[in-house]
């Protein structure tokens, strides 16, 4: 059966197989030809014509094939081999300008993603150092509490007594503690609290109380005077300043002048911190729960006493510090951390042992 197909449908396998059968039906005619002329070969005989001896008359020569079609014999070639795609000696390697395209591409990626981990690392080295700044300044005013704290233990025994001044109760208008903090940052006292509960005649004396508390003298501690408040929960173990005003906070932890000990057998021991600034001794009041205890500490003995009550309350609820009819101690901060429009209050009964 002859195949018979168009030059340009076969493939490049099958178009060397033919050349090469051409080739051989072109060498066996030169050597019948020479044989028939009576010229010697060299001893080389076709394979296919040791089988049969060569004919002494010239075979007709084959007819060209034409251009358009080429036959083939399916015994001598087989086409069932399809050749895949042709390869070329340049296969594999892309043209000169798709490579620097891909180049140029993966130098800009790399490029842009350096310069984002280099901004993104920017940011944060900015963050950390406004944290470190941050805290520096907290660790800063811890230190310096801590410094006037121990200073104040070591001379708590040799102090000498002085007269009490009186001073216009701000107790009488509004809870300890109220501060805002300004665009700066800076600390200030929040009159803005309780102005309007100030009768006119006492205005100056309780806003020079309330700006320019540096004339006072506390007053000297007694046997009876609580000295140190300890908050195991809170990791606190402080000094007690007497009284509540704006440079008493400063230092650490301020006890309302009442009048109130806790030995009294009734009566409202009242202390009071910052939450936020100096040291934000306070800050986490919320934490103390009911059943809690924690001690106050005076020169003679140590009380305890066991968190019986929590309130939130407005600045000007001035009735939290009134006496009851036990012992107990009041805290109080100023509420939420960082807001301070409000107060919080830990109220906790002596423990009678």
């Amino acid at each position: 059966m002859r195949d018979k197909r168009p030059v340009d449908e076969l493939s490049i396998v099958e178009l060397e197989r033919i050349l090469a059968i051409r080739r051989r039906e072109e060498r066996q005619k030169r050597l019948q030809r020479f044989k028939s002329d009576g010229r010697v070969v060299g001893g080389e005989v076709d394979p296919v014509s040791r089988s049969a001896p060569i004919a002494k008359t010239r075979q007709p020569e084959t007819a060209v094939i034409p251009s358009a079609t080429l036959v083939l014999d399916h015994q001598a070639v087989s086409l069932s081999e399809r050749s895949p795609t042709p390869s070329f000696e340049d296969d594999g390697e892309a043209p000169m300008t798709e490579t620097n395209s891909r180049l140029w591409k993966t130098f800009t990626n790399r490029a842009l993603l350096f310069v984002e981990v280099i901004a993104v690392g920017g940011l944060i080295w900015l963050g950390v150092n406004l944290m470190v700044t941050a805290n520096n300044l907290q660790r800063e005013s811890a230190l310096a509490q801590a410094m006037a704290n121990e200073q104040r233990l070591a001379g708590l025994p040799t102090l000498a007594p002085t007269s009490v001044i009186e001073l216009v109760g701000l107790e009488s208008f509004v809870l300890p503690g109220g501060h805002i903090i300004d665009a700066n940052g800076v600390a200030q006292f929040n009159f803005d609290e309780f102005i309007s509960d100030v009768p006119s005649h006492l205005l100056s004396t309780v806003q020079r109380q309330a700006y320019f508390p540096i004339d006072i003298t506390r007053p000297a501690p007694t046997d009876q005077t609580p000295l140190q408040l300890i908050i195991p929960q809170l990791n606190i173990d402080q000094s007690i300043v007497q009284g509540t005003d704006w440079e008493a906070l400063k230092l650490g932890v301020g006890q309302v002048l009442n009048g109130a000990v806790p030995s009294d057998p009734t009566g409202n021991v009242v202390f009071a911190a910052h939450n936020d600034i100096y040291g934000e001794l306070f800050r986490d009041l919320d934490q103390l729960v009911v059943g809690d205890e924690f001690q106050v500490q005076t020169r003679t003995q140590t009380y305890t006493y066991r968190v019986f009550d929590t309130l939130i309350v407005n600045p000007t609820d001035i009735y939290v510090m009134q006496e009851q009819d036990r012992a107990i101690v009041t805290l109080i901060s100023c509420y939420p951390y960082g807001v301070n429009n409000k107060r919080y209050i830990v109220f906790a009964e002596r423990v009678d042992l």
